[in-house]
């Protein structure tokens, strides 16, 4: 499964907001949408949702450290994704029937 960089999203106008709290650890499996950590800037504290599922690999943050749009956050090894690129299996063909012959099948027999 590919390893992916989990960054900071859109803040809005807010830039240089405080971590004040870690709600992951390392090896830890989350699903999206679980809260990754929670920021407080001057207005507001918003917890950062997981945009993905997977398993927490590193966290490249820590409490007080000051955050803004773009910084990595988490390392994350997303879950499904080797799944989705290997394409699909063809399904395999059906074996007529030797009792399928011409007029005695609902089916057209080739």
């Amino acid at each position: 499964m590919p390893v992916e960089s989990i960054k900071v999203p859109n803040l809005g106008d807010s830039q240089d907001v405080e971590v004040i709290e870690i709600l992951v650890a390392e090896g830890q499996t989350v699903s999206e949408n679980d809260s990754l950590m929670v920021l407080e800037s001057d207005k507001a504290a918003m917890e950062i949702p997981s945009p993905k599922s997977g398993v927490i690999k590193s966290i490249s943050i820590k409490l007080g450290d000051q955050v803004s749009e773009g910084d990595e956050i988490v390392t994350m090894e997303i879950e499904g994704a080797a799944e989705e690129a290997a394409p699909a299996p063809e399904p395999e063909a059906k074996q007529e029937s030797s009792s399928c012959r011409e007029g005695e099948c609902s089916r057209a027999c080739a």
